[in-house]
């Protein structure tokens, strides 16, 4: 039996449908526009179509949005008080920095610099501090995209055994803090981990991290399992002929033919990680004024607090 697909994209525009309707609200309510600062630093041509997709898709929803691309050799120095000027910007509310930055800087200390409540991306230490306390933080994008797939396709995730593979501070350690938050009993697994096929095997929630094309093969998925691939990959053919095509960490054929469910590369969680970050930022515009939070998106952020025992 063949596992049902996870469709990222029809997800991602229910999101960005609730957020479009919140943003009319607070504009004719409130006369306030949500707006997202986004600075991109060199010309790495990932980093440039993600950063238009997300403008792109910024305006569409009624925000307002501010590119900032400066040259690859911007100093560290110049690029701080940029981010300092967008920190006292009131028609700013979300600040990304798109990652990754040239060699020459220090991405902790860069991210350090962003007022935490305009932090969309939740990379700040006090919103990762926020977050692992279980309190109101502003939550990594695509972590927070993973876990809205998985509350779409199993409802209560309570009791669940979930496995996480890879261990980065962007997706792994907050995809696990956002599960165990669900009350669901959380292994955070990794490349050095005893025996990870068997690992894989017990989830009932798998979601897979780490960078490496198809590195989780269907045998490593217990039958029924649900499985959220974050990976993308840029793959060539063995004989080097043919367009370069997208891939996941996770080998979908193989894995199609026993998980319950799975999302797809591309079309699953990619979208909503924009999506994330436009409710992301109509999120910190409404905490900012003291207004309340879209109530549709409210019902999918993970401020639940951990039962105790």
């Amino acid at each position: 039996m063949s596992a049902k697909i996870i469709d990222g994209r029809a997800c991602a525009s229910s999101i960005r449908e609730e957020v479009a309707d919140h943003v009319v609200r607070l504009k004719v309510g409130q006369a306030i526009t949500p707006g997202l600062a986004v600075v991109l630093v060199g010309e790495d041509p990932a980093s440039e179509v993600y950063v238009r997709n997300k403008s792109r898709q910024t305006v569409e929803v009624g925000m307002n949005s501010f590119e900032h691309k400066l040259p690859a050799e911007t100093s560290e120095g110049e690029l701080v008080a940029l981010i300092g000027q967008l920190n006292t910007d009131p028609a700013v509310h979300g600040i990304l920095v798109q990652l990754p930055l040239p060699d020459h800087f220090d991405s902790d200390f860069v991210i350090g610099a962003i007022d935490p409540t305009k932090d969309v991306d939740g990379f700040h230490v006090s919103n990762v501090g926020l977050l692992w306390t279980g309190q109101k933080a502003l939550v990594p994008c695509t972590p927070l995209g993973c876990l809205i797939l998985l509350r779409y396709q199993l409802g209560d995730l309570s009791g669940l055994n979930a496995v996480v593979v890879g261990r980065s501070n962007i997706v792994g350690k907050p995809m696990a803090q956002l599960l165990l938050a669900d009350n669901c009993t959380v292994t955070l697994a990794h490349s050095r981990t005893r025996d990870l096929a068997a690992v894989c095997r017990s989830a009932e929630i798998l979601v897979v991290a780490v960078g490496r094309p198809q590195m989780i093969p269907g045998d490593w998925v217990r039958p029924g399992a649900t499985v959220i691939d974050v990976g993308i990959n840029r793959i060539v053919a063995p004989n080097g002929v043919g367009k370069p095509r997208l891939v996941g960490d996770v080998n979908f054929p193989s894995a199609f033919e026993i998980a319950g469910a799975i999302t797809p590369v591309p079309g699953g969680v990619g979208p909503m990680t924009i999506a994330c970050l436009l409710a992301n930022t109509v999120t910190a515009c409404c905490r900012v004024n003291g207004l309340p939070e879209p109530e549709g998106l409210t019902a999918c952020r993970p401020e639940r607090r951990v039962a105790r025992g």
